[in-house]
């Protein structure tokens, strides 16, 4: 592991003696070559865009009015990414610096588990992995350097908006066991465009555990007269949330077993809500976040068999009886290998979680 030498943030800025250009220049696309090949997405038109721009606020006017403690306690923001792109990384790290308040920041911690190429910037913190482990081991590894009372989970091809990140350390600092989640903007793969997405929707899924964002509950839309208070939801995307550290180290962190990334988002919910938390989406807090149609990097089993290992074990550990109706629905689960999960099931039964069904009942019984 290595880290650099601590300091205080610079709003705006980047800490020592980094080379921006220098580094930006260190992998542009050659004549010819497909900008969408190695990322998923628009590589020239990011490169143009440079480290910093306006971004349009997409927040409800009323927004700009709600106040917040001025003794905010401060966070670690973690970033994980393999082989991101330069300019899209760089810009969402210069997007925290600009767009949050230098005291919300006791570091950030960079995680790089590819280690394709990088170089110690002058950051308080960064942590380069020397092996593959994948975003959820990734992901424990940077909560468990964090110094800060509070964990920022963050995309590495992001840029956060206005006020981003008091909302949701407001939420957390009122009630540890809330793990709250921005507005999820849509960053268009192809020209780069900042969209602003919907403040009706809430995470949802269906039975083969498949993500979706879904509208909000006619019932929850009509007793919704103030448009910045908190989205129950009983699922998160998982990219982008703030959660207490020791709410997380007492939930049992991530299922490490979990290989490459997801399904973890899942299992995580799952366990917020069982367990004695909550979910929530923030309207007042957005985020932008570039949405690909395919992931640029392959998994070492392959995206399908990965993907049906982490929710597989979701299933088994967290859906009770429900699990039947996930392997209805994804048949191909059936008889594949996920690993042993009798550490997951102790860790429910000594935090006294609750049942799926009570999940079903309270939580999502909108699931059909």
């Amino acid at each position: 592991m290595t880290q650099s030498p601590r300091a205080e943030p610079q709003q705006g800025q980047l800490i020592g003696s980094f080379d921006e250009k220098a580094y930006l220049l260190g992998k542009q696309l050659k004549a010819g070559d497909d900008p969408y090949r190695d990322h998923a997405f628009n590589l020239a038109e990011s490169d143009r865009l440079g480290s910093e721009r306006a971004i349009r606020d997409t927040r409800h006017y009323r927004c700009a009015s709600v106040n917040y403690d001025a003794n905010l306690p401060p966070t670690s923001i973690i970033i994980t990414f393999h082989n991101e792109a330069r300019s899209t990384l760089l810009r969402t790290i210069k997007s925290v610096l600009m767009r949050s308040p230098p005291s919300l920041i006791q570091e950030i911690i960079l995680i790089d588990d590819f280690i394709s190429c990088f170089l110690s910037w002058c950051f308080p913190l960064v942590i380069l992995s020397v092996f593959l482990p994948g975003l959820i081991r990734s992901r424990v590894r940077g909560a468990g350097a964090a110094s800060a009372p509070i964990l920022t989970f963050l995309d590495s091809h992001c840029e956060v908006n206005t006020d981003w990140l008091q909302p949701m350390i407001q939420r957390v600092k009122e009630d540890h066991t809330r793990v709250v989640s921005p507005i999820i903007d849509v960053i268009s793969l192809d020209n780069f465009a900042y969209l602003a997405a919907s403040a009706d929707l809430r995470g949802g899924f269906d039975w083969s555990l498949h993500f979706k964002w879904e509208q909000i509950p006619i019932e929850q839309k009509m007793s919704r007269n103030d448009p910045t208070l908190p989205i129950r939801t009983p699922v998160i995307a998982g990219g982008i949330f703030v959660m207490d550290k020791s709410w997380f180290n007492h939930l049992g962190q991530y299922d490490t077993h979990m290989d490459i990334w997801g399904g973890e988002n899942f299992e995580l919910s799952f366990r917020v809500w069982m367990c004695g938390g909550s979910l929530e989406i923030l309207p007042c807090s957005r985020v932008g976040h570039v949405f690909r149609k395919r992931h640029p990097y392959d998994f070492p089993e392959g995206n399908a068999l990965t993907y049906i290992k982490n929710t597989r074990r979701a299933a088994e550990v967290w859906m009770d009886e429900y699990k039947q109706y996930y392997y209805s629905a994804r048949p191909s689960a059936q008889g594949k290998a996920f690993g042993s999960i009798a550490e997951r099931l102790t860790l429910r039964r000594k935090l006294n979680c609750k049942s799926f069904r009570w999940y079903m009942e309270n939580v999502y019984p909108e699931l059909r």
